[in-house]
């Protein structure tokens, strides 16, 4: 008895919320009649994408409301109210949404009341009927539930309701995923122009003035040729050097647009090589990628800087005459292996990166697993943490996000202060 008067109190306060939505419907009513009216003088478009937005907030309170008590969450799909003003009002009359919203709202005026003071009516006789039958006859109760009923029934009305038809759920999913393309598209956009404006940098700055130092010593070799060979000498001396370290600024460039250790050793290969030259002490497991080495290996290197991975976004293409049957990613007409492979190599570099720099973590562990539609990459240290609050827009962390984003993958951060830090990145295959 006391179990079900205590279902029954809880059925109640769920009524009672729905009798206040209802209320918040009859106000939302106003506000309808009043925004159709403004909008038909058109003076008043403008307030038509506010209301709407109103109207999905009381349908979206309905629907959290409804899938706490079914246990079963209600989906909602509407067209985003984004643009210029009439793309907005045009979105808001024409989105199937807002007319399932209207006529949920217009039937939560009638049912969300009628059920509540059905359950105010039911209380006394459930609890005489329940009362004789339990304490007497010694029966589960008959009557209390009913109010329970009550509550289930005004919860698979809103449901039938408020769930979107599947035409609606797919024009809301295809909305939703041009957004999200047209976002990681700009990323994808901004992180080349980064890459584009360091390598003119570097260029600048390094080849560029080494080749420049190079011509004017050959200017001067040749004009001290007849009169002075031996100091000409000199200066071809100094022109070979300057031209070793324009090759060598030249080869740090190309590593940058695309390392060559990853095309000659496959992403495991660079990985480990990334372990290796970091200064930590790496663990680095490698679960159904092809691997020469052990699927397990420490690796620690003291000395040695860790590759920059600012420095060495690998962006480039592996040449045409690779393989895919080494247990690389194989192309599939949408996404380029070398692309995959390129992303998790920036994915690690960075992580480890960060590890060596930032987190004063001594060991770390790189996990690459090779899933049926997916590459899977997992770095994690055990530092100080705190890199999620340390991310800033033109930090590595974002253009790691941007790249990982541009292939459609996704990018989980863990790293909470005092550490462990966790970072776990999905990228889209099909090997």
């Amino acid at each position: 008895m006391r179990d079900a008067i205590e279902e029954a109190g809880r059925a109640s306060l769920h009524l009672l919320s729905g009798a206040a939505v209802a209320i918040l419907c009859y106000l939302m009513a106003g506000v309808a009649l009043f925004t159709a009216f403004l909008t038909v003088t058109v003076i008043g478009a403008g307030v038509l994408p506010e209301s709407v937005l109103l109207l999905r907030r009381l349908a979206g309170w309905e629907r959290r409301r409804t899938g706490a008590w079914t246990g079963t969450p209600v989906p909602e799909a509407y067209l985003p109210l984004e643009g210029p003003l009439p793309a907005r009002v045009r979105t808001a009359v024409t989105d199937p949404g807002t007319v399932r919203d209207l006529v949920w709202a217009a039937a939560q005026l009638f049912y969300g009341l009628a059920l509540w003071y059905a359950s105010l009516v039911l209380w006394l006789p459930a609890l005489m009927v329940d009362g004789v039958v339990t304490g007497l006859a010694g029966r589960p109760p008959v009557a209390l539930p009913l109010i329970g009923r009550l509550a289930g029934l005004g919860a698979e009305w809103s449901r039938a309701l408020l769930t979107p038809t599947p035409s609606a759920a797919r024009d809301a999913a295809l909305a939703a995923r041009i957004e999200q393309l047209t976002a990681t598209r700009a990323g994808a956009i901004a992180a080349h122009g980064a890459e584009l404006r360091r390598i003119e940098r570097d260029l600048h700055d390094g080849a560029q003035a080494h080749l420049v130092a190079l011509s004017m010593r050959i200017g001067l070799a040749r004009r001290m040729y007849d009169s002075d060979p031996a100091r000409a000498r000199g200066f071809l001396d100094d022109a070979q050097t300057q031209a070793e370290e324009a090759l060598a600024e030249l080869r740090h460039v190309v590593r940058g647009i695309h390392p060559p250790i990853l095309t000659d050793r496959g992403l495991t290969g660079a990985v480990r090589a990334l372990a290796a030259s970091s200064g930590l002490e790496v663990r680095v497991s490698v679960t159904g990628l092809a691997d020469s080495s052990r699927a397990d290996t420490d690796t620690q290197a003291p000395t040695g800087p860790l590759p920059d991975a600012d420095t060495e976004a690998p962006t480039g293409l592996r040449p045409a005459d690779h393989r895919p049957d080494d247990g690389r990613p194989a192309p599939d007409g949408h996404l380029a292996p070398a692309a995959v492979e390129a992303a998790a190599y920036f994915v690690v570099a960075e992580a480890l990166t960060n590890a060596a720099k930032h987190s004063g973590a001594s060991r770390a562990s790189v996990d690459l697993t090779r899933e049926p539609a997916a590459l899977r990459v997992r770095v994690a240290d055990e530092g100080r943490g705190g890199a999620e609050a340390g991310e800033r827009e033109g930090s590595g962390l974002t253009g790691m996000r941007r790249r990982v984003a541009a292939l459609d993958g996704t990018v989980r951060l863990t790293s909470p202060e005092g550490g462990p830090t966790l970072i776990e990145v999905e990228l889209p295959c099909v090997w």
